[in-house]
């Protein structure tokens, strides 16, 4: 039997283990975490981080694998890319890898293969920080270099905050390493995010939707995905033509990649985030209902080398996730669906259970569940999605 070994085991990475085993693998689980639920479904579980690359690579070979994947996790990625280029496994190019997962190697990339980026600057201390700070135009954004899921971000207009910025950044970023770039302030009311798929270096499925925000909470984490994206066509080729040259540049062979960009007042496309794994908040299940297809599986039939059939097309509009979320810390006490959004609802996944402590939604972490709905037209997914707090209602008790 062919094994094949994982990284991470959270409760979004299970789909990618028991997928594993319907197709007949043997399956090595690795988390840090004592308490992942994937340890539980995995027919052998190490107890070990998966951004320590030798320490992997030791289990890797002690295991005989014959197929390693980072599902759905950045940080898991470049270490899935060493241990397969270590061990001859089916890959894309470490280098390239290491590059996406890291936002300050990201920019320079873009910046030497003529992409439009925004001006931007690494930086290890905070001290560094404030000796440059005026050599950039506000608004600027501060994240982590190496950092997924809005942690550890901010956009500042002026500098009242930067100082709170850069420990918040430096706080999230495991290499103790932040960038600043300059905000680009987008053509269209919504990022253009997803997940799109390559196959022997050619994207074949283009999963392009429309990214929401809720400002009243936090305009920088991601609240939901709606599909398709309201882009017009020279706009949403030109973002096609971006993604692909990406690729190519980067000698990707094969799987999915999530991907953030914006289109400026210019029409210019500016990759913003690109990661070389599934996204998260269950991005390829909504896909997978959009599609009609099983991207999961594509996903490790990609890693043991297999090339994926191009016979997706457009996609099944109106899809559309929502992020359950909380404005402010406290205890889980349900969650209520109003009887005019029930009827849109096709899938509820509730993270929470009464008693549960919650926090304030700054980031991915923070979701209590995700809604699946499908809608009937546009201006119908567009209503209700503008205004998803009046709909469904969060009961959080302070503690």
């Amino acid at each position: 039997m062919k094994k094949i070994l994982l990284l991470g085991g959270s409760a979004q990475q299970v789909v990618c283990i028991e997928t594993a085993k319907r197709l007949g693998l043997y399956t090595v689980l690795c988390d840090y975490l004592p308490d992942n639920p994937g340890q539980f479904h995995a027919d052998k579980f190490y107890q070990k981080s998966t951004t320590d690359k030798e320490a992997i690579l030791k289990i890797a070979q002690n295991e005989s694998i014959d197929y390693i994947i980072a599902y759905a996790s950045d940080p898991a990625a470049p270490t899935a890319a060493y241990v397969a280029e270590q061990m001859g496994l089916p890959t894309n190019p470490y280098k390239a890898v290491e590059t996406l997962c890291n936002k300050d190697l990201f920019r320079e990339f873009l910046l030497s293969h003529g992409f439009n980026t925004p001006r931007a600057k690494g930086f290890i201390s905070k001290e560094e920080v404030l000796t440059d700070i005026e050599d950039f135009c506000f608004p600027i954004i501060i994240k982590p270099v190496d950092s997924s899921g809005s942690k550890g971000v901010m956009v500042l207009r002026n500098k009242c905050k930067l100082n709170e910025a850069i420990d918040y950044a430096f706080s999230y970023s495991r290499g103790h390493r932040i960038i600043i770039e300059e905000f680009i302030e987008k053509k269209h009311p919504y990022l253009i995010g997803g997940d799109i798929f390559v196959s022997d270096g050619k994207i074949i499925q283009w999963g392009l939707m429309n990214c929401h925000r809720d400002n009243s909470v936090n305009p920088l984490v991601p609240v939901g995905k709606s599909f398709p994206p309201h882009l017009a066509q020279d706009d949403l080729q030109a973002v096609k033509d971006t993604l692909q040259k990406l690729v190519s540049d980067l000698s990707i062979k094969f799987g999915p990649i999530n991907v953030e960009l914006v289109i400026d007042k210019n029409n210019r496309v500016f990759p913003i985030d690109i990661g070389p794994r599934s996204g998260g908040n269950m991005i390829p299940d909504l896909l997978g209902m959009i599609f009609e297809c099983d991207v999961v599986e594509m996903s490790i039939r990609a890693a043991m080398g297999e090339s994926i059939s191009n016979n997706y097309k457009n996609g099944i509009p109106y899809y559309a996730t929502h992020n359950l979320h909380s404005n402010k810390d406290g205890i889980y006490h349900g969650i209520e669906f109003s009887k005019e959004i029930e009827p849109f609802v096709i899938r509820k996944c509730i993270y929470k259970k009464n008693g549960d402590n919650v926090n304030t939604f700054n980031n991915a972490a923070d979701a209590l569940g995700i809604v699946f709905f499908k809608f009937e037209s546009e201006s119908e997914m567009k209503r209700y999605l503008s205004n998803m707090n009046a709909y469904i209602l969060t009961d959080i008790q302070n503690r």
